[in-house]
């Protein structure tokens, strides 16, 4: 998440400024060029499932269009939707949505839109019990899977 969040993933757009010779065009999508903001925010592999994250989190909420605004959501805490579980979805979807994408570029092909959605579903159920003892962790469980 780190990487993503400075920008320094070896998107296609990126490696492009290097001076390698690759395709721009996303893995997922195919639609616009592979940057940051477009794999992550605008791509329709990754806004499918950001609203399905959304569903459980944060009904009312509309796509990001900007990083910024990403990282401002998950610093707003609602009773619905802390802080903290808001960052634990964002990660596991930022992971996996890296994950499929290097799936699309070294094998050619990559998981379907529920396969990874339940990949992220059992990434922060992994994480809410592994951290269940901890106070800010105690009642997220609750609130993730209702």
């Amino acid at each position: 998440m780190w990487l993503a969040n400075l920008n320094r993933l070896p998107t296609k757009v990126r490696l492009l400024a290097w001076g390698l010779n690759v395709q721009p065009a996303c893995s997922l999508c195919t639609s616009h060029d592979e940057s940051r903001d477009h794999l992550f925010l605008t791509c329709s592999y990754a806004n499918s499932l950001w609203q399905m994250v959304f569903s459980r989190l944060d009904p009312q909420c509309r796509l990001f269009v900007t990083w910024n605004e990403l990282l401002s959501w998950t610093r707003v805490s609602t009773s619905s939707a802390p802080s903290t579980l808001r960052k634990v979805a964002t990660h596991s979807l930022i992971y996996n949505v890296w994950r499929q994408r290097n799936e699309a570029v070294h094998r050619g092909g990559f998981a379907t839109l529920q396969a990874t959605f339940k990949t992220i579903d059992r990434d922060i159920r992994n994480t809410i019990t592994a951290r269940k003892d901890r106070r800010k962790f105690s009642s997220l469980m609750i609130l993730w899977i209702r």
